[in-house]
């Protein structure tokens, strides 16, 4: 009773112009934090109040001849076929009220789709299930996928309870960076299936379709943590695809994209050098969690009938050419991992499956095997000489 109380005091206040519409119990549609957000906001209530007025003046009418016409009150109804002025008048006004609502719409459709000018531009690929992000201005690219413990609270039995970890489901280990006040263009498609890139306070969702580039933009007017998700059903972990972008200032941005390159060097001399055992299984096990557990299970016991067990696998127990090119290409419903880890991280798991997960194969891979077979698979093919 008293939660139906404030949303219905709520309601009052927001309609009295008082009331905030992200409070707590909001009725409303939210406001964003880019100017398109806020003109689809502005759009949104105009078109609202129009239609407010409509109802009060529709129904106002029509109550009024019910009262005031009625047979207890002694009137007669009339017998007439039609009104040729009140027919024209009851088509040519609600035509006008279209038109005059198709203005301020179309204008901020416009602005929606005017991608022109940009000051970045990040291309945003969508897999299953993780988001690629490729700024084409610096050359900084990741990837980014649900954050650690929400995968582990996520999976049945692993102990931790969802409830305890903050964020759940909408946190990630790479967040999207942009610089607040700039004008960002993003190109958007997908490796496999649709997907669709959504922030909320943003003011618009796009499509990730394979094989076709959408374009948006986007400009954040103040820093801050904004979350999103996946807006389209793109297979069996939809749910755990979220977004999240921090927007910072100029200058923070900047020393964001120096960490983001020197990572990238760190991370490509890394694989130049020679792994112990341990180091490939304990960084297997990190790789393992972040991009295989969710079909194959954090035990390796996969899920009957869907995905198969890698504890015990005749691949991952086999030749370990076999499971190397299984890896980097994909096979049926598993997607190739070569687009996707570098070469150390590559080594790593494959490394960390075959000697964890109860398999006790013995062997390893080093980076330096994986590094030029990655090399092969970006090299493009010559055409054929006719």
């Amino acid at each position: 009773m008293k939660k139906t109380k404030q949303i219905f005091a709520h309601l009052f206040l927001m309609l009295l112009g008082l009331g905030e519409a992200n409070a707590e119990y909001a009725l409303n549609m939210p406001k964003g934090v880019t100017r398109i957000s806020n003109d689809v906001y502005d759009l949104h209530m105009l078109i609202l109040w129009i239609c407010v007025a409509i109802g009060v003046l529709v129904f106002g009418v029509m109550f009024y001849s019910i009262y005031y016409h009625r047979k207890s009150a002694g009137h007669q109804a009339e017998q007439f076929h039609d009104n040729a002025n009140i027919e024209l008048l009851w088509t040519v006004i609600p035509t006008i009220i279209l038109v005059v609502m198709a203005i301020p719409a179309t204008k901020t459709m416009m602005q929606m789709d005017d991608v022109s000018e940009p000051d970045i531009t990040i291309k945003i690929t969508g897999w299953q299930w993780k988001w690629e992000y490729d700024y084409l201005d610096s050359g900084v690219h990741f990837f980014s996928s649900l954050d650690a413990e929400s995968n582990q609270a996520r999976q049945l039995g692993s102990g931790v309870e969802a409830a305890d970890v903050d964020n759940y489901l909408l946190n990630v280990d790479n967040p999207l960076v942009l610089p607040v006040n700039k004008k960002i263009r993003f190109l958007l498609t997908a490796s496999d299936v649709i997907h669709s890139w959504w922030v909320p306070e943003f003011g618009w969702k796009k499509d990730n379709v394979p094989g076709f580039i959408n374009d948006a933009w986007v400009s954040v007017e103040k820093p801050g943590i904004y979350r999103g998700q996946c807006a389209e059903l793109c297979g069996k972990d939809h749910g755990y695809m979220p977004i999240v972008v921090i927007a910072k200032e100029q200058a923070e941005y900047e020393q964001w994209l120096e960490e983001k390159k020197a990572q990238a060097l760190a991370e490509a001399s890394s694989a130049d050098r020679q792994w112990s055992q341990a180091e490939l299984i304990a960084k297997g096990s990190e790789v393992y969690q972040a991009n295989c557990a969710s079909c194959h299970m954090a035990d390796g016991q996969g899920v009957p009938g869907t995905f198969p067990a890698l504890a015990g696998s005749s691949v991952v127990t086999g030749p370990l050419d076999g499971e190397v090119s299984i890896v980097l290409n994909g096979r049926g419903m598993m997607p190739s991992f070569g687009a996707m880890l570098n070469a150390s991280d590559l080594a790593a798991v494959i490394s960390f499956t075959r000697n964890g997960l109860s398999n006790k194969v013995g062997d390893s891979v080093q980076p330096l095997i994986i590094k030029p077979l990655l090399a092969a698979m970006t090299q493009p093919e010559e055409d054929d000489d006719w």
